[in-house]
């Protein structure tokens, strides 16, 4: 029997978290009663209502896919602009993606209706990491990498300033370009590129080649892969162990 928070959460629609939320707010009912306790189980036989619409754990599905440039990781947009959803198979709308890349970057994107699992790789405490290959015009220094690796303040959309960080290691360097393995712990929109235009570099591509264990291997630009059972075990493990160790740091604090 699961709790009850572990129930809604496999049918997709929310985090645990999200779940216990939705729990102590009344909006969640057990066949004709409201539950408020966060330790309740659920029966086999029991009927589980959110906002009065019953909910039922789905077969959790992982893909992975490569986005191509000119497309943005949403279902629909105000503006107009082509969406990853243009180019998905329609029997996997009703997947989410993990994080997000802007319209103009390529690469892998983790595709799910796992809303737990969402949640832990996207949450900031827990910082999985994500790698890119990034080609910027100029000449990238060991100055440079150093200001990346000890932060520099970019604004994020909402206006607010913030301290950005990323790993570099320099792959292929000339005196008109570099090209540069990056690695973030952050999910700030359009991060990289912030943070090399206050270095007085612009991002002339930008690919991200791996999330946690999977990498973009394997994929051509557009397609969408299942993510093979012992590849979604390896992930979990993971950040299992990703959330362990702060877990444990913030103990010893």
């Amino acid at each position: 029997m699961p709790r009850l928070n572990k129930y809604i959460a496999s049918t997709g629609i929310c985090s645990r978290r999200k779940a216990d939320e939705l729990i102590l707010a009344g909006r969640v009912r057990v066949n004709d009663k409201i539950i408020n306790e966060l330790g309740f189980y659920v029966r086999e036989k029991d009927r589980v209502f959110v906002d009065n619409k019953i909910v039922k754990p789905q077969k959790l599905e992982y893909y992975k896919f490569y986005k191509p440039a000119g497309y943005i990781t949403t279902a629909d947009d105000e503006k107009g602009r082509k969406t990853i959803y243009d180019i998905i198979p329609k029997e996997l709308h009703h997947l989410k993606p993990v994080g997000r890349l802007d319209k103009d970057s390529t690469g892998l994107i983790i595709l799910t209706n796992d809303g737990e699992f969402i949640n832990e790789m996207t949450h900031p405490s827990i910082k999985v990491p994500k790698v890119y290959l990034v080609t910027i015009n100029g000449k990238f220094t060991p100055e440079a990498s150093e200001k990346m690796l000890s932060g520099i303040i970019i604004e994020t959309d909402s206006g607010e300033k913030k301290t950005a960080y990323a790993e570099t290691l320099p792959v292929e360097i000339t005196a008109k370009s570099s090209l540069i393995q990056v690695v973030l712990y952050q999910g700030i929109n359009r991060q990289i590129r912030k943070m090399f235009a206050k270095l007085g570099f612009e991002v002339e591509h930008l690919k991200r080649i791996q999330h946690a264990t999977l990498t973009i291997e394997g994929l051509k630009k557009g397609q969408v892969k299942a993510i093979k059972p012992k590849q979604v075990k390896e992930l979990k493990a993971y950040v299992a162990k990703i959330k362990r160790e702060y877990a444990e740091n913030s103990n010893n604090r």
